[in-house]
């Protein structure tokens, strides 16, 4: 993801990504999912990694989306 506005703030398991992100919706931050798994069966082709998501939001809510993701499980990251 080459947008300068995007932060990546997660790498992990989808059941993880799908919990950290339905945290950030609970406090009126919208993350963007990036799943390989999911683009490449919609695309037709194998996952080059399985069942990991990529989780980036806007800049300006980087601090309090760090703040949410250190109180999920210690800091997922």
């Amino acid at each position: 993801m080459e947008n300068k506005d995007y932060i990546r703030i997660f790498t992990g398991s989808d059941i993880q990504g799908t919990f950290i992100k339905s945290k950030l919706e609970e406090v009126g931050i919208s993350p963007i999912i990036k799943n390989e798994t999911e683009s490449a069966r919609l695309a037709g082709f194998g996952p080059s990694v399985v069942n990991q998501v990529q989780i980036f939001v806007h800049k300006d809510e980087h601090t309090a989306a760090l703040e949410i993701l250190a109180t999920v499980d210690g800091g997922v990251n």
